[in-house]
């Protein structure tokens, strides 16, 4: 057997001691390594579950003006303008405290935003308050404008700058049931020859973006420089990307800053009823009797007369020889046989204006006379109560107090000194104190154009709509949560609903916090 000397076996022991603290240690510093981890993975779960937390408050915040927005829309508009308005309403619409808090990371604002445009009728900036959609284009209506006027839906389109008639004829085409091509369109021959083959729309579109599917447009003239979709330009959106080529580029020169999309929308609509929330007195009703009972509830009974007999015999203006026998003189009053069919329908209610009918005893003058000043009276209750169209909302008609100044000069019959004067002499919503501003036809009554500019202008144009579109953001004072959305509400019925509600909140905020609205101090509770 053999023996270790002490020292040998001392040095022996002192190794495996040593080996046994290291070894204590590497797990000590393990173990120590694993907590500092899992502490890290713990601080930055809970770090992300409160950003999560305030994120989904930031929404509920944006979701809370949106509410706000519905129950404004839904008061009469008398209450409406005296609470400011829809228009520009930084009171009611800028910095809204939602959540009050001393800490400013509590502290829960929204704000409702819309481009504002100059005084030359271009987008430039951002107001708080909404956007008409009767200001844009309503491409699903582009088509029953062809019907109305020939060539209409294509001027509209050829009005958006970079617009070429090649993209206008694809555009019609891609929305009409034909697969008949326009003279520069392209229907399902061009459509199935892609590499991924698909069918033109041929109906109503569902989003502007579709319009991407069509021949020839692509994101630079749809969208335009505005990649955040912030409704203005971002000094970082100026710069051209690295990965555009020249053709990209030129096309970005061509068309608004904010692309074609600003200009463009599907659901523009306004009320046709009375308002009192009562149906409008259609105008061409079958029944005469009803149409002269109607009339008659509101208006002077010569006012029903004179409907009454257009309808029967027509107008002596519009070449028709009715059934006269008085030679001609003018006669104040008509003995009607309500019970016969109406002959003439009205095509428009300033056909009545300056009109005369051939009765049975001679010449029967309309009440609506055609100087200025009389039309001014009673043009507004005539619009405000009578229609030739039955239905209760008009799609596509362009609100001419609000359209930037492309789409005027698009409309048919407009023209480069019309447009300047309402340029001029606009203004975005209606005043109260005159309520000739609430048609159209504020610029007969005027004089910046005449009845017969007026006819041919009327079925396109009106006053405002009833269909709004806004952004909406939610957002907390420290900068950190916030929730960015595009709304679109209509307001053509008596409950305002929501018809598009877009999340553009990964686009980031969109503005800063000074632009939004911040508080300066809890105490005087000032908003910057």
């Amino acid at each position: 057997m053999t023996h270790r000397h002490p020292s040998q076996l001392n040095r022996h022991v002192r190794r495996k001691r040593g080996a046994i603290l290291f070894v204590v240690l590497v797990v000590v510093v393990m173990i120590t390594l694993s907590a500092f981890a899992f502490t890290e993975l713990m601080f930055i779960e809970n770090k992300a579950a409160h950003l999560t937390g305030r994120q989904i408050q930031a929404r509920n915040v944006a979701e809370s003006g949106v509410a706000m927005l519905s129950v404004f829309l839904e008061q009469e508009q008398e209450l409406i303008e005296e609470q400011g308005g829809i228009y520009d309403n930084p009171d009611l619409m800028r910095g809204i405290l939602v959540h009050p808090d001393p800490d400013a990371e509590s502290r829960g604002r929204f704000s409702i935003l819309a481009p504002a445009l100059n005084a030359d009728g271009s987008i430039e900036g951002i107001r708080f308050g909404l956007e008409d959609e009767s200001a844009r284009v309503n491409l699903n209506a582009l088509l029953m404008m062809e019907q109305q006027s020939e060539g209409a839906g294509k001027t509209l389109l050829l009005a958006l700058p970079g617009m070429t008639e090649d993209i206008a004829d694809c555009i019609l085409d891609y929305l009409d049931e034909d697969d008949e091509p326009r003279d520069f369109g392209a229907e399902f021959e061009y459509y199935n020859t892609l590499d991924t083959p698909y069918n033109p729309k041929n109906g109503p579109l569902e989003t502007v973006e579709e319009l991407l599917l069509v021949k020839g447009v692509v994101p630079e003239l749809l969208f335009g420089r505005d990649t955040n979709r912030n409704g203005q330009v971002d000094e970082h959106e100026w710069a051209t990307s690295p990965n555009m080529d020249q053709a990209e580029t030129e096309m970005l020169s061509l068309v608004p800053d904010l692309g074609w999309s600003s200009y463009l929308t599907l659901v523009s609509m306004e009320k046709n009823y009375a308002t009192d929330g009562q149906p409008k007195i259609y105008l061409n009703e079958e029944d005469l009797q009803t149409l002269h009972n109607n009339i008659t509830a509101i208006f002077p009974a010569e006012y029903a007369d004179f409907i009454c007999a257009y309808r029967i015999y027509g107008s002596n203006s519009n070449g028709s020889s009715g059934n006269s026998g008085g030679g001609g003189q003018n006669v104040n009053s008509v003995q009607l046989d309500l019970s016969q069919q109406g002959q003439t329908q009205i095509t428009n209610i300033l056909d009545l204006v300056g009109a005369s009918v051939p009765v049975q005893n001679g010449t029967l003058q309309s009440p609506f006379s055609d100087d200025l000043i009389s039309m001014s009276t009673y043009l507004p209750e005539l619009l405000d109560n009578m229609t030739i169209n039955p239905s209760p909302v008009i799609p596509g008609r362009i609100n001419i107090n609000q359209a930037p100044y492309e789409i005027l000069m698009g409309i048919p019959g407009m023209d480069e000194e019309i447009v300047s004067l309402i340029l001029e002499q606009r203004i975005p919503t209606p005043d109260p104190e005159n309520p000739i501003t609430r048609h159209e036809t504020w610029i007969l009554t005027q004089g910046l154009v005449t009845l017969d500019q007026m006819k041919t202008l009327s079925p396109f144009i009106c006053g405002g709509g009833d269909v709004y579109r806004a952004q909406v953001v939610g957002y907390f004072e420290d900068g950190k949560a916030f929730s960015r959305h595009e709304v679109v509400l209509d307001a053509t019925q008596p409950q305002p609903k929501v018809m598009l509600w877009r999340d553009l909140t990964e686009l980031g905020r969109g503005h800063p916090l000074e632009v939004l609205g911040v508080e300066l101090g809890m105490d005087d509770g000032q908003i910057d």
